[in-house]
């Protein structure tokens, strides 16, 4: 009778055991199909505003078509700078639509000596004839070589241009691709900016410190710089060579 009663126990133990198992089991499952289902859905939020194939969804600042100095290469679009230059010509080309807050991802690469700037918050109007005058910049660099990095921090790659300088150095050299994030919230009031995986720049965003930082900086006398909160995404002609590729956007 012991030694049936001790069996009991140990068959009961191990129904037990059994039972517990398969429930973490499904607790696992459940929760791993939940990650999954949260990828998915992540995924499924952002927006690719350019897939590396066609220009669909850009074009020139105040014109209709692309400049054909902005080529598709090997997934990228790459700007070459004209050998001559006519007078006031520039080719700045923009999103044909408007965005106020999100998250923007993409990657960029610059050639040796190389400038040019990630723009948000651009009014397309015959008011403003350049997309630097409405929006705020964030900017794309050869630290090493090109002569802005020398004019302040502020001036330096992943920079809120004239404003906000990098917490720290994490650009790579010319020629390599940096990925860079840019998140803009007007709901919340503040930006970022992550350049190759490190948060480097914060600010504030349509309040009386955004005013404040302006008013310190070159655009402070400029009537439309940061004014509209929705605008279109820019990308710079700055007279050099640049790359960018993978972008895509999360509206907030």
């Amino acid at each position: 009778m012991k030694k049936y009663y001790v069996l009991l126990v140990i068959a009961s133990l191990l129904l037990t055991s059994c039972k517990e198992k398969e429930k973490k089991e499904e607790e696992m499952a459940t929760e791993e199909m939940s990650m999954e289902n949260e990828r998915d859905m992540d995924e499924n939020d952002w927006i690719v505003l350019f897939d590396g194939t066609s220009f669909d969804g850009w074009k020139s600042y105040m014109k209709e078509d692309m400049a054909a100095n902005w080529q598709l290469e090997d997934g990228a679009m790459v700007f070459y700078p004209p050998a001559e230059r006519p007078e006031g010509e520039s080719y700045n080309i923009v999103t044909e639509r408007e965005f106020t807050n999100f998250v923007l991802s993409l990657e960029w690469k610059v050639s040796e000596g190389g400038n040019s700037g990630i723009f948000w918050g651009i009014k397309e109007d015959a008011d403003y004839g350049q997309p630097y005058e409405t929006g705020p910049e964030i900017q794309v660099l050869d630290d090493e070589r090109h002569p802005d990095a020398k004019n302040g921090t502020t001036h330096q790659a992943g920079a809120l241009y004239d404003m906000v300088a990098p917490s720290e150095n994490v650009v790579k050299p010319a020629g390599e691709w940096n990925t860079c994030v840019i998140t803009v919230n007007y709901a919340a009031q503040k930006g970022s900016v992550s350049l190759n995986g490190t948060e480097i720049v914060t600010f504030p965003l349509g309040n009386a410190e955004w005013d404040a930082m302006v008013s310190k900086s070159k655009f402070a006398t400029w009537q439309g710089f940061g004014k509209f909160h929705k605008g279109k995404i820019g990308l710079q002609d700055h007279g050099d060579v640049v790359a960018f590729r993978n972008i895509k956007i999360k509206e907030l």
